[in-house]
């Protein structure tokens, strides 16, 4: 298995895996709003605001995550790390941890301070992230799982406190998300 960074032109790709994915475990209409969100996304790749991070077995793509800015007033860089899919095939395998990883590494190379997710606690706890308090950091709108917040500081660290409510990339800036 290898890790990349991937273009637009594996926006297909991607949306499929997505799609996939989450019919499967969530369901058919959930399975097409979270393929809608990662063709979106996916369609929007420039490395720099939206990255997408794939996974790859042979020349197939079993994994994807998105990692999008989040921009505060306070002076720090910061990305959320949602959605991430894993071919139904090749989960329980570690595929997704190592994803994240990779993904985090990346991060870190970029200099990036702080990344957060929303999600599972259990499943993120694997991969460094914490439970986090919206009175350090503030989601991009009203959380309605608010336990599912997570964060990290990738200088190790202790994650600031940040006063500003971030903004997020356009495609996660929709209420029914969060």
């Amino acid at each position: 298995m290898n890790f990349r960074i991937l273009g637009t032109g594996h926006s297909q790709e991607v949306t499929n895996l997505f799609t996939s994915v989450f019919s499967s475990s969530e369901g058919n209409d959930e399975g097409q709003v979270i393929g809608a969100l990662a063709s979106a996304l996916a369609a929007r790749t420039d490395n720099q605001e939206v990255i997408c991070v794939g996974a790859c077995a042979d020349a197939t793509l079993i994994g994807a995550i998105f990692l999008t800015r989040l921009r505060f007033e306070e002076p720090v860089e910061a990305y959320l790390l949602s959605p991430v899919a894993v071919s139904t095939a090749h989960q329980g395998q570690g595929t997704g941890q190592a994803l994240i990883r990779y993904g985090l590494d990346c991060l870190k190379r970029r200099s990036v301070d702080l990344v957060v997710t929303y999600g599972d606690p259990t499943y993120y706890a694997k991969t460094g992230f914490q439970a986090l308090s919206e009175e350090i950091v503030q989601a991009p709108q009203a959380l309605s799982m608010p336990e599912g917040w997570l964060g990290q500081c990738l200088s190790g660290e202790a994650i600031p406190t940040l006063k500003s409510r971030p903004v997020c990339v356009r495609e996660f800036d929709d209420p029914a998300y969060w």
